[in-house]
């Protein structure tokens, strides 16, 4: 048994989630069901994150206290998190008492290494709200590219920033220009890595390609320290004499939710071992987040000496637009999984996502292309299979699965399936691994069709139930290999043919009485279209106006 940790990004509790945060996250949850198929130890964390800038920017905004709006928010992410199937371990947020206590504890221990050190440095200061500001509440112009972004980081050229380097810098809040006083801070030596931070990603092939190439920019562009505190009041105390009024900086503390998650996760010595050297970690996130798992992250890990496990996999996803256009949360130009998941079936929208996101390059999100998807794939195919094949037998065998012998050539591709979506699931190739699938899916279909069992059911009966038998033994390894993938409709389907969700071949006996079947998944009136983009539509011109 493989002890295999599985961490989601963390999003900001700051608004509602959108589809490109689901694109990017629903990956951990196809990796964490098959790994449990397989019969690994599972641990899927993950957590709202609620210090960061963007909340303290919503709270004050809304006039309500930062920790009101985080928890506002952190209920609604695991209510949609739960809607769509996500299985973790622990959904928590970077405002409880177990995450804040690992925390202090880390910083602790981390503050004796010889990679943290005191330094008097520049913090943006905004004289007209009276408060020192974190990186996220400067807007200003890249030095690098000159695109208008917030102070930490370049999501055009993906540069990591201080505020002091921006151009233009003004408050976020308020919009007024900002100055900089100098501050007493604890900064970790990340430049004092690069050799084991070079080695890490040089010994990750198998990364994705754009985790890769990101990292070696950084290190290639040269390393900088990074500060850990910040004069902050809204986060976690700094747990050092002198420092008291100062709070951890929110980059040095929410990537330790994977930690904190597993250690309430785990019990016992569980913990050492999911975080031993023969550990297996995936961290599941977008595009924007990769320096925090590659360079943040494992700098944190290495400078507490501990032996930490670090990052095997990074899955990192690229970017997802709408209709054509970047999503924006501040025009409101986005799809609300809350909105999504109160009017499409939870199967739908993941199969969606996972057959068609962002997995490798840039993805855009149209109603005609995921209506089309549903009806044409989802249904069409595969739903279409499932209910004629069992509707079949409900009616022409009495609900009894008739006498019949294995497919040969189907067997052998079950088996095949078995082996290959499994390495690619691993590998975070979950496109491929889905396309297998419905491949034998259309194969499936075709057989069907070609052994003409509705005119073989008075031609040659036992011709005929030796088709719906076969029929039934693909379905039931059908709904074993969809199972990370379509985890509602895949339940149903082992629940009608009582089989187990091991990740092994599967059968039904004849003779087995089926239960009453319903149908898979509801056709979506194509009229959804015109009504969904006219929202859209609707919101663009409100822009314009």
């Amino acid at each position: 048994m493989n002890h295999i940790l599985i961490g989601g990004a963390w999003p900001y509790a700051n608004g509602s989630l959108h589809i490109g945060h689901i694109a990017g996250l629903l990956p951990g949850d196809v990796l964490a069901r098959y790994h449990r198929a397989v019969g690994d130890h599972v641990c899927f964390v993950s957590g709202s994150d609620c210090h960061g800038t963007p909340v303290a920017i919503r709270a004050k905004q809304e006039g309500r206290s930062p920790k009101k709006v985080s928890d506002f928010y952190h209920r609604e992410f695991a209510e949609c998190f739960k809607k769509l199937g996500f299985s973790y371990d622990v959904y928590t947020k970077t405002s409880s008492e177990e995450h804040k206590k690992f925390v202090r504890e880390f910083h602790e221990k981390l503050y004796e290494s010889d990679y943290v050190y005191e330094k008097e440095a520049p913090q943006a200061y905004c004289e007209s709200c009276g408060t020192f500001l974190a990186g996220r509440f400067v807007l200003g112009k890249c030095p690098k590219c000159g695109t208008d972004i917030r102070g930490d980081q370049c999501d055009s050229c993906g540069a990591v920033l201080e505020p002091e380097n921006l151009e233009e810098p003004v408050c976020a809040v308020c919009g007024k220009p900002v100055g900089f006083k100098n501050s007493k801070h604890l900064y970790i030596a990340v430049a004092k890595l690069h050799d084991q931070l070079k080695s890490l990603v040089d010994t990750h092939p198998e990364w994705r390609k754009n985790a890769i190439a990101f990292t070696n920019r950084y290190i290639d562009d040269g390393l900088r320290d990074r500060a850990l505190t910040r004069d902050l009041e809204w986060g976690i105390r700094v747990p050092k004499s002198g420092y008291e009024q100062k709070t951890i900086y929110i980059w040095a503390e929410n990537v330790l939710g994977y930690l904190s998650a597993s250690k309430s996760a785990a019990e016992g010595t569980c913990f050492d071992e999911l975080w031993g050297e023969n550990a297996r970690h995936y961290y599941v996130h977008g595009k924007d987040n990769i320096p925090f798992h590659t360079i943040i992250l494992p700098s944190l890990l290495l400078a507490h000496s501990k032996n930490w496990h670090l990052p095997d996999r990074i899955i990192s996803s690229e970017y997802l637009t709408l209709e054509g256009r970047k999503i924006s949360t501040s025009q409101n130009y986005a799809i609300w999984v809350k909105d999504l998941t109160d009017q499409y079936e939870p199967d739908s929208i993941r199969y969606f996502f996972l057959a068609n996101g962002p997995e490798k390059k840039d993805a855009d999100f149209s109603w005609r292309a995921y209506v089309h998807s549903h009806n044409g794939e989802l249904l069409g195919a595969y739903g279409n299979f499932v209910n004629r094949s069992l509707t079949f037998i409900a009616k022409y065998f009495d609900g009894i699965v008739p006498e019949g012998t294995d497919n040969p050539a189907a067997s052998r591709q079950i088996d095949e399936l078995f082996v290959t979506v499994g390495r690619q699931i691993e590998s975070g190739a979950f496109k491929d691994a889905l396309s297998g699938i419905f491949d034998f899916i259309r194969s499936a279909n075709k057989f069907f069709d070609t052994e003409h069992p509705w005119i073989t059911r008075t031609s040659d009966p036992s011709a005929c139930g030796n088709t719906l038998y076969q029929c039934v033994q693909m379905i039931a390894n059908l709904a074993v290999l969809l199972s990370p993938f379509l985890p509602f409709s895949s339940e149903k389907v082992r629940g009608w043919l009582n089989i187990s969700n091991k990740w092994e071949k599967q059968s039904v006996s004849a003779g087995y009485a089926l239960p009453e079947v319903e149908i898979l998944f509801q056709r979506i009136d194509k009229n959804v279209i015109e009504t969904e983009t006219e929202k859209l539509k609707s919101i663009l011109h409100q822009r314009q106006d």
